[in-house]
């Protein structure tokens, strides 16, 4: 819900929810908190003090890793005060290489497009970047 309302509803021709993104962004935050304080606790990379990812650090790393498509000070607003998650995410990319990057391929590339939208839109002045600036490869 973050995401999308702090950085893709534009690009899909829809109006920002600033109310939803900042609640959105609290809960978030909390959620992080509650990762590092209960599953990142133990003296193991991964949840639950493993030494090896688990499905749940697979599923769980793509849930977080969609924060590359926001703006990077949001981004580090959000995820800066949480260093165990940060750490998490590095080892499981490090354990998980060369395939982490390739399955996080369309969110580099959603991230570099919307950069360019946002340009483009600083250009014109809050001009609608309309539904047709992201098209879906599915």
């Amino acid at each position: 819900t973050y995401v999308f309302n702090s950085a893709l509803a534009p690009a899909l021709g829809m109006p920002l929810n600033p109310e939803v993104a900042a609640e959105s962004e609290k809960l978030l935050s909390a959620s992080l908190a509650k990762i590092e304080s209960v599953w990142l606790k133990g003296k193991g990379r991964f949840l639950l003090g493993s030494l090896q990812p688990s499905i749940a650090d697979l599923s769980f790393v793509c849930e977080i890793m969609q924060l590359e498509v926001v703006d990077e000070k949001d981004r580090e607003r959000i995820l800066g005060p949480h260093q165990r998650v940060l750490k998490w995410i590095d080892d499981t990319k490090n354990a998980t290489e060369p395939y982490f990057d390739e399955v996080h391929s369309i969110l580099f590339k959603v991230k570099e497009k919307l950069k360019k939208l946002q340009a483009e839109r600083g250009a014109g002045a809050n001009e609608s970047i309309g539904r047709t600036t992201l098209h879906s490869k599915m």
